[in-house]
């Protein structure tokens, strides 16, 4: 019997220890071109030699067989092979995929702004959003300013001599209001000022921001990219080289790179997102309309809709309207309770952009915590609804809302 020394000592026939064995990296036989990009599952990378590591460590020009990758949360070839394809399809120069659509909108924020600069933000923004301006900004010496982005001259009327930054979201949640994109893309060029727009509710397959002047697009894509609400992940697509540089560095810094299991999921799921798109945007059209005609509710927002008073802009800069629908119901807060709680369809819960169809009461969950005042601003009444249309039959969701409608007094 071997003793446990000799165990350890006993080598194989190429004289490495077991113990060293099993840890050695052994090379993928090729050549190898599988259908779908590999989910490469490693923290770190194998240098050729040190001249290698430092251009990589010192952002140094590489040779042409040399690897671009160093460290998974610079750059990973899942991700790599992920944000190309982004990038395509937002018309941008470049994309950084992250670990949620906060890490999107806070590395943005944090990238671009510093103490003493002045921002202006719409009032018809994401709570989250909402909350990193007030809380966070406002702390690191950010001055905010808060418009009304259903008109660009408020953007204008409320800029400063420090204002760096003016920030935009359409449609926004989960008010339906629209940003014009070529007057606000334009108002920032003039004035020397980043545009920064959330294109969550749109999607690239019904809205390309960058196309029409504005220089950097966010995404929760978590949402409409995803499409399966099976994973948290964010984007920035930037519109040029400028921006790229600007942005790299910190994007490094600040850690919020996405994991490669996860891009390898959100790779998966764009390929349907055009199927996706196709639907969400037909089923919604249609229970829009439905709940247009629908006694029991008090006002839609919808952007598809001919009463939206931004329906001409949304033709303009949209290729379809969306699966997201506002809704305000008479009998106010009681009444939108009951219908979010006792429809059978529709799943109560918040987020948006999947197959299944999602309801939810912002005035008092997304946009709860936002003031009374700043929801007022804002254009959320109590007991306003929001209704994620997911890819079901469509007659199958007007037939819940219908009967559950049904059952309110009012």
């Amino acid at each position: 019997m071997q003793t446990d020394t000799e165990k350890a000592t006993t080598t194989t026939p190429n004289k490495l220890g077991f113990d060293t064995l099993v840890t050695k990296k052994v090379e993928v036989r090729g050549p190898v071109s599988p259908l779908c990009t590999p989910i490469y599952q490693t923290s770190t990378f194998v240098l050729k030699d040190t001249r290698h590591g430092a251009s990589l460590c010192s952002h140094q020009e590489l040779k042409q067989d040399e690897s671009p990758y160093l460290y998974s949360r610079w750059s990973n070839p899942t991700n790599d092979v992920l944000e190309r394809l982004i990038t395509t399809l937002e018309g941008g120069y470049s994309t950084y995929v992250t670990s949620s659509g906060m890490a999107a909108i806070s590395t943005v924020l944090l990238s671009f702004l510093k103490a003493g600069d002045h921002v202006i933000i719409t009032n018809n923004v994401y709570g989250g959003t909402h909350e990193f301006a007030t809380d966070i900004l406002s702390r690191y010496g950010v001055e905010v300013s808060w418009v009304d982005q259903n008109d660009v001259a408020n953007y204008r009327n409320a800029i400063k001599p420090n204002t760096k930054l003016m920030y935009g979201e359409t449609p926004a949640n989960p008010t339906m209001v629209l940003l014009d994109l070529q007057a606000f893309g334009a108002l920032g060029k003039e004035r020397g000022i980043l545009t920064v727009v959330d294109s969550t509710f749109a999607s690239p397959y019904n809205q390309r921001p960058i196309e029409f002047g504005v220089d950097v697009v966010v995404h929760s894509a978590t949402k409409y990219y995803g499409g399966h609400s099976d994973l948290i992940a964010g984007a920035i697509i930037v519109a040029n080289e400028t921006l790229d540089k600007s942005l790299a560095h910190q994007f490094r810094l600040f850690g919020g790179a996405l994991a490669p299991n996860i891009a390898f999921l959100l790779h998966r799921g764009i390929k349907t997102l055009a199927l996706r798109m196709e639907r969400h945007n037909n089923n919604a059209l249609q229970l829009a309309r439905y709940l247009e005609s629908h006694p029991k509710i008090k006002k839609v927002h919808y952007p598809g809709l001919e009463s939206h008073p931004q329906h001409e802009l949304a033709k303009k800069q949209m290729r379809g309207f969306g699966g997201m629908i506002g809704m305000e119901i008479h009998g106010g807060l009681e009444a939108g309770r009951y219908l979010v709680e006792n429809l059978k369809v529709f799943t109560l819960a918040v987020s948006l952009g999947g197959v299944e169809s999602l309801i939810e009461q912002a005035s008092t969950m997304t946009h709860g915590m936002l003031t009374a005042k700043d929801r007022e601003k804002a254009g959320i009444p109590d007991g306003f609804l929001r209704l994620s249309v997911g890819c079901e039959d469509v007659n199958d969701l007007i037939q819940d809302l219908e009967t559950t409608l049904s059952e309110i007094n009012i």
